[in-house]
């Protein structure tokens, strides 16, 4: 079982950045992949970026490449996403992940959701 929180939303203006935060508690947190997933008012949930259990390999969807990071800590159990050169069509609530088995992009395919938080970029 793992339970994820996120943090570190908020309002910010477009070119500007933020650095996103997933708290997760549970055992043996470093035999998950970690993938951050975005949806955007009436929209459907979307990938963002994924992170292997070691932190050795990350995947990022096109439209974040260059702009976005994810890391992780399973020492401190966290992962983050660094966002940096934010535009307007960031704007979404943003969520955390957790997947036991392998990595993919898809949201269905993940086992644990943080709450999400809300990440709004104004132009």
């Amino acid at each position: 079982q793992v339970q994820l929180v996120e943090s570190g939303g908020g309002l910010v203006e477009a070119g500007g950045s933020l650095r996103l935060s997933c708290a997760a508690s549970g055992r043996t947190f470093s035999s998950y992949a970690m993938g951050w997933f975005r949806q955007a008012p009436g929209k459907e949930r979307e990938f963002v970026a994924v992170i292997t259990r070691n932190g050795g390999n990350t995947y990022y969807t096109d439209s974040v490449k260059g702009r976005f990071t994810i890391s992780r800590d399973n020492a401190q159990k966290t992962v983050a996403l660094q966002m940096n050169s934010l535009k307007a069509e960031d704007t979404a609530v943003y969520y955390c992940a957790a997947r036991w088995y392998g990595i993919t992009t898809r949201p269905t395919d993940y086992n644990y959701w943080g709450q999400g938080t809300q990440v709004t970029v104004s132009s």
